[in-house]
């Protein structure tokens, strides 16, 4: 699920402004990636790869005129069927090179191309669901759709066209399918393109790290556990914290230092569902101070003795 942001932060395009509901339920604050933003990631991603893909070509030729220099072997006399299969070989290389490029650093936790992380932006998944396999890979594959095979077939078409060649509408046609696709984010509110609505995906903006408090010295955290305002004093168990882990660990702190209340609510009634627990009501923070306290000593005691839970589901 998601919804537009009602209140920007300062500095920001309030237009641009998201809220991303997790599948646990927490809502975070996002901000849409601009389209030049994105244009310019992809230019990236298409040079390096370029780049790539020339100097392995280069070297491979390099290294197979060089092996058979003085032999009787003669490049120049390659059969058909050898010239045949090396290029089979090598359209299957740029192949995968090129989709590979894009699943396998989409498919990281970081959820970037290097061009991506250049310009500071990620793609996540829309609606309370996590990024699949199945979505990187169709979006991915309708880009080709969208934008390089019409670029590829007009570049045929204006050979064609220059050697003589009649090619009647066929270039106006090309034209129009790669406009339609290439100004499609233009038409919507969130910027997606085609390959975005299929796999469910947005391009946001990647958060910018910064030093803060350390809020394990903060509240009810600072307190053995007691709240402040209520005096309570909030003491969990192994069974309790061993449901959560590192990534949880992450976000609770995230939400904790936004100190939104009602972000704070709906995560106390998650957690409180989660272990169990009456959740309550009025002493939010101190309790998720308290739980954040408790389960990063936990996770950072498992560490020191060679186990690590990255995630609830570890």
């Amino acid at each position: 699920m998601s919804a537009p942001q009602t209140s920007a932060a300062p500095g920001r395009d309030a237009k641009r402004m998201r809220t991303l509901v997790t599948p646990e339920g927490l809502s975070l604050p996002i901000t849409l990636a601009p389209r030049g933003a994105r244009a310019g990631a992809l230019i990236i991603d298409v040079m390096i790869i370029g780049a790539v893909l020339l100097a392995v070509f280069l070297g491979l030729l390099w290294m197979v005129t060089g092996m058979l220099d003085g032999t009787s072997l003669d490049p120049d006399q390659l059969s058909k069927g050898a010239a045949e299969f090396l290029g089979i070989l090598l359209t299957l290389f740029v192949f995968c090179t090129w989709y590979g490029y894009f699943l396998v650093q989409e498919l990281g936790p970081r959820g970037a191309t290097l061009g991506k992380r250049i310009v500071g932006i990620r793609i996540a998944a829309r609606g309370a669901a996590r990024l699949t396999p199945e979505g990187v890979i169709a979006r991915n594959l309708l880009r080709d759709i969208e934008i390089f095979y019409p670029l590829v077939a007009l570049l045929v078409l204006t050979q064609m066209a220059q050697t003589g060649e009649e090619i009647g509408v066929l270039g106006w046609v090309m034209t129009g399918w790669f406009l339609l696709f290439a100004l499609f984010p233009f038409f919507n509110r969130d910027a997606l393109r085609a390959g975005d609505i299929v796999a469910g995906t947005w391009v946001v903006e990647r958060p910018k790290a910064r030093l803060a408090a350390v809020l394990s010295a903060q509240g009810a955290a600072a307190t053995a556990g007691a709240s402040e305002v209520t005096g309570v004093r909030y003491d969990f168990g192994e069974a309790e914290l061993s449901i959560y882990g590192e990534k949880e660990l992450q976000t609770l702190e995230r939400m904790l230092r936004e100190s939104r209340p009602e972000a704070l609510a709906a995560v106390h009634a998650a957690i409180c569902r989660k272990i169990g627990w009456d959740p309550g009501a009025g002493d939010e923070r101190a309790f998720l101070e308290a739980f954040y306290a408790q389960l990063r000593a936990k996770l950072e005691g498992d560490m020191r003795f060679g186990k690590r839970k990255a995630d609830k589901f570890s």
